[in-house]
């Protein structure tokens, strides 16, 4: 398990062709999400770890939650089962922030819940 300073990118940095990985629960994913984003919640990360390292091989896997806090704990996870992971600083709310696009099932304006 790795200690220390977890590898990180600001929000803005993140590459548009990147696997993003969302961990937030459902009813955030549903209010607003990157566009191609696989979305594990935290809660069910463990059971469905396979769907990510089948997406992730020879790839960086991009974590991101809400603000950055269980994007952090998934990532520091997934480092130490042998994936390229990196956590995204600010989350979702950085996302939003930085001009990125939102997208959601259509019941009203994307956001970040």
């Amino acid at each position: 398990m790795q200690y220390g300073r977890l590898p990180s990118v600001d929000a803005a940095a993140v590459p548009s062709d990147g696997l993003l990985l969302d961990v937030r629960e459902d009813d955030e994913w549903a209010a607003g999400h990157a566009e191609g984003a696989v979305h594990v919640p935290m809660s069910r990360f463990v059971e469905r770890l396979g769907e990510v390292t089948e997406k992730a091989a020879d790839r960086t896997v991009y974590v991101v939650c809400r603000v950055g806090g269980r994007s952090a704990q998934v990532t520091q996870y997934l480092l130490a089962q042998g994936v390229d992971a990196v956590n995204v600083d600010g989350g979702m709310l950085g996302w939003e922030a930085a001009g990125r696009p939102l997208v959601n099932d259509g019941r009203g304006p994307a956001h970040v819940a």
